[in-house]
Parts: structure tokens; C-alpha cells; sequence
């Protein structure tokens, strides 16, 4: 009696805690997630309103999201867009180089279109700031630092804890006339995309 006593509990128990598990692991946004962005890309184009040159840099970076429910978060973000070899058109002159590095942060607010699936899509937008490293080869003696405003979205895939991330930002960068003749001194657009790695703190 003792033994099938004994044994209904163990099998309690396992039923409790597989039931405390699977809720544990329900799919879709956390309240706290962090987004590790291993690759991506910050390209700026050139239209006929602008004298400054197009280029894109690699992104990576990490967020931090802080969700007040399933469907409404609050999102800060701080990526780095390394400099690049690429042909630059300065003027109306042809010059190999590395791009600059940039250093792009923003707190942006999140809306997911959750329904309890694995597979989760969202749209974000934000302001913040971007910096600009100094490159003397190509006429930036300083640090310049820009204000900037982002709007996009994507999509978020859920395994348990991790999960994967796809995102777009289109973004705008405000001009300042004592910027450099290589970028600033006119309001930019870009265009931002990454993958990140995603896990679901609690």
C-alpha cells in the first residue's frame, strides 16, 4: 500500500511540474527580454537633395525590452555600425575608404500583434541618438553626435526562452550646420536591418 502510495505522488508530482513547465515555456513575448544582434546593416542613400555621399556600415549590437503585458513594451537599444571598405562618391570624386564608425542608441516603444503562437510580429518606433566617429581622412576632426527618430517593425520566433529576431528600422538623422561635409549637415535617411538572437529573461 505504502509502495502505490508512494508512486501516485511521484506521479503527481511529474504531472505538476511538467503543467508548471509547459506555462513556464508559453509562447511570446516575456516581461523582461534582451536581444543579442550578432549582424546587420546601417545604409544611408543618396538622393538628389543631398551632396553627402551613400554608404552602409555593419551593425551589431543588444536590447534590452521590458513588456508591461503581452502586447505593449518599452524597448532600449544600443548598436555599433562599424566602418566598411567601400567605393565613396565625394563631389564628383571617386574615393576608396573605410566608412566611419557610428554608435546608435534609442528607447523605442514596442506593439506586438501576439495570439498565443510561436511566431510573433511587432512594430516599434523610437527616438535617440546617434554618434559619429572621428575619421580625419575623410574631414571629421571630432566626435559629433546627432539626434535621430526610427519606425519600422518585424518579427519574433519563440522556442521556449530563445528564439530568433528579424527587424527593420527606417531612420532619420536631424542635420546641424557645423556638422562635417561628409555627413550631418543635411537631414539623413537610412534604412537599418538585423538579425538577433532573442531570450526571454522571465
Amino acid at each position: 500500500m505504502t509502495r502505490w502510495i508512494a508512486l501516485l505522488i511521484a506521479v503527481a508530482a511529474v504531472a505538476g511540474s511538467s503543467r508548471a513547465q509547459a506555462q513556464e515555456l508559453t509562447p511570446g513575448p516575456a516581461r523582461l527580454e534582451v536581444s543579442i544582434i550578432p549582424g546587420g546593416g546601417l545604409f544611408f542613400t543618396k538622393d538628389k537633395d543631398t551632396n553627402e555621399p551613400a554608404f552602409g556600415n555593419y551593425d551589431l549590437g543588444g536590447a534590452v525590452a521590458v513588456n508591461f503585458n503581452r502586447y505593449v513594451g518599452v524597448e532600449g537599444e544600443v548598436s555599433g555600425a562599424l566602418g566598411v571598405s567601400q567605393d565613396l562618391l565625394l563631389g564628383d570624386t571617386n574615393v576608396s575608404s573605410t566608412t566611419p564608425h557610428f554608435l546608435n542608441y534609442s528607447g523605442n516603444l514596442v506593439v506586438h500583434a501576439t495570439n498565443h503562437t510561436s511566431v510573433v510580429p511587432y512594430i516599434t518606433g523610437g527616438v535617440g541618438g546617434l554618434s559619429l566617429f572621428e575619421k580625419a581622412s575623410l574631414g571629421i576632426p571630432d566626435t559629433e553626435t546627432f539626434f535621430t527618430a526610427n519606425v519600422g517593425g518585424g518579427v519574433k520566433w519563440y522556442s521556449g526562452r530563445w528564439g530568433l529576431r528579424a527587424d527593420y528600422r527606417f531612420v532619420g538623422v536631424k542635420g546641424k550646420d557645423d556638422a562635417p561635409q561628409f555627413f550631418g549637415r543635411e537631414t539623413r535617411y537610412g534604412h537599418r536591418v538585423y538579425g538577433a538572437i532573442q531570450f526571454n529573461v522571465f
